[in-house]
This record gives C-alpha cells, sequence and structure tokens, in this order.
C-alpha cells in the first residue's frame, strides 16, 4: 500500500517527496542498520528546502565551491591495489577498513548528477567511508551517528540531521544506558567538524599513498574514539574550569623556576605576586 502511494506522489507531485522520507523513516527504524533505508529518506528530501539550504552552506567554502564547478567524481578504486600501499597511509587504512568490515566500496545508490546539489549528495555518498577513515569514528551505530555530526556541521545535509536526531529518540527510548554516549557522539563529531578543514573540500583519490597522521594533522582532525562514546574528552564546563585552573597553575609554576634560574633578569620583586596569584 505504501508503496502503491508513494508511486502516485512521485507520478502526481513536483515537491518534495515526503511519502520517500516515510517510507525511508519506517524502514530505518525497521532496520537500523539498512543503508537503503537512508537513501529513501535524502531522496524523500531532494527538491526540499533543507536540501537547498546543504548547497548554500557548502559552496560558501571556496575549496569546495572549486570542487562543485568541477563536478570531481571518481571511479571505484582498486581496493586489492590500495592494500599493497604502506600501513600508514590513507589508501591502505581505508582498504583495511572495507576488508575487515566486508564492505563493498561501490554499495551507494548512485545519482544522475544534473545540478550543484546533486553533485554534492552524490560526492558524501561516495567519500562516506573514507570520512570514517580519516576520522577515526568506526561503523558501530554511534560512530555512525558521530560521523553524521561532522556532516552536518560543515555541509548542513539534512539527512545527517535526521539520523542524529533518530539516534536521540532511538538510545533514549531503546538504550538509555547509552544515552549519554549518543549525545556524546554528537557533540564530538559536531565539534570535529567545525574545528577541521572541509573534508567535502579534499580529492581523496589523489591522496592514497599520503600518510594518513599527516593527512590528519594538515586538515585539523584530531581523532578522539572508535565511535565518540566514552571519549577521552570531556567537554563538561567542569572540565574547561579544571583545565583553566591546572593551566594557569603551571604558568606560575614555570614563572617561578624562571626567576629562580635568572635572578638578574628581573632584578627585584616588585610584581611576582601577582604571578604566584595566577595559580589560585
Amino acid at each position: 500500500m505504501l508503496k502503491t502511494l508513494l508511486n502516485f506522489h512521485r507520478n502526481h507531485h513536483t515537491h518534495p517527496s515526503y511519502l520517500g522520507f516515510l517510507k525511508g523513516s519506517i524502514g530505518m527504524m525497521l532496520n537500523p542498520e539498512g543503508t537503503q533505508s537512508v537513501f529513501e529518506m535524502e531522496d524523500g528530501l531532494l527538491k526540499s528546502k533543507s536540501t537547498q539550504e546543504l548547497l548554500r552552506f557548502t559552496s560558501k567554502d571556496p575549496a569546495v565551491d572549486a570542487m562543485i564547478k568541477e563536478r570531481y567524481l571518481q571511479p571505484v578504486p582498486d581496493t586489492p591495489a590500495l592494500g599493497k600501499l604502506p600501513k600508514n597511509t590513507l589508501g591502505y587504512k581505508y582498504f583495511y577498513h572495507l576488508d575487515s568490515m566486508g564492505f563493498d566500496p561501490d554499495y551507494y545508490r548512485k545519482i544522475d548528477v544534473q545540478n550543484d546539489t546533486d553533485y554534492v549528495m552524490m560526492r558524501i555518498r561516495q567519500t562516506h567511508d573514507i570520512w570514517h577513515v580519516v576520522t577515526g569514528f568506526d561503523t558501530h551505530p554511534l560512530g555512525e551517528i558521530a560521523i553524521k555530526a561532522v556532516e552536518l556541521s560543515q555541509t548542513h545535509r539534512p539527512m545527517a540531521a535526521a539520523i542524529c536526531a533518530g539516534g536521540v529518540f532511538r538510545y533514549m527510548l531503546k538504550e538509555p544506558d547509552l544515552f549519554g554516549d549518543c549525545l556524546e557522539s554528537i557533540v564530538a563529531g559536531y565539534h570535529m567538524g567545525l574545528q577541521s578543514r572541509a573534508l567535502l573540500s579534499m580529492k581523496w583519490e589523489e591522496l592514497w599513498d599520503r600518510d594518513l597522521d599527516d593527512l590528519r594533522e594538515r586538515l585539523g582532525v584530531v581523532p578522539v574514539g572508535p565511535h565518540g562514546g566514552k571519549l577521552n574528552v570531556d567537554f563538561s564546563p567542569r572540565s574547561s574550569a579544571v583545565a583553566d585552573k591546572e593551566a594557569r597553575a603551571a604558568i606560575a609554576e614555570a614563572m617561578k623556576k624562571f626567576t629562580q634560574n635568572n635572578p638578574d633578569a628581573v632584578g627585584n620583586d616588585e610584581g611576582l605576586n601577582d604571578h604566584h596569584d595566577i595559580g589560585h
């Protein structure tokens, strides 16, 4: 019945296919691991204003805008060949990610690229698993949520927002013991996306032989955990206060050692109390 309504809707309407989005949403709830449901949801939003926002937002970055104008896309990589690269390279890490998980690099639903929006959507799909490798987030549901949070911060992709929101409801209702980890995954991914260079601007397929750690450093990507939850990074206000106090104490100790080792550089004790007060 739902399929019949969906086909009727597609044949008689030009506005966003919200029934397609609904179909995908139902499929995702029934099977959270089903990637085809994600594509159903996204295809249902292709003509929505939220998808238009994705293009407006991403094209503000000159490097991404250049990629859009070039329509840079690449064929499916020769993954066995990548597996022969040095183990520290992006190419080998990508090969290992796919091979260890039994993933097909050509798994995603294709889009016939007719315009800039089609291109952005297609490129995000094409490079999804590369983003996993670069960010260090794995394919655990929390890792996928973290990746979507990266996407959300860097592209405003509506599907990324929907998955993050769906994750919040899922863990709140079905796995409340992991609800905090879910929120932390979203925060970690969103923060990473804000801090790093636009991943959509990269011609990854020309960087297979590059050292992954070097690439991360140049991109400003600091991996924080395999799936976002239970990170080694504490984003709470209390942790910020503790870090600030520790930093001030370290400065005070450094100043103390400097004055002890270089008495002539100071001349007298005037103003030293101000430095010592930093640590309190």
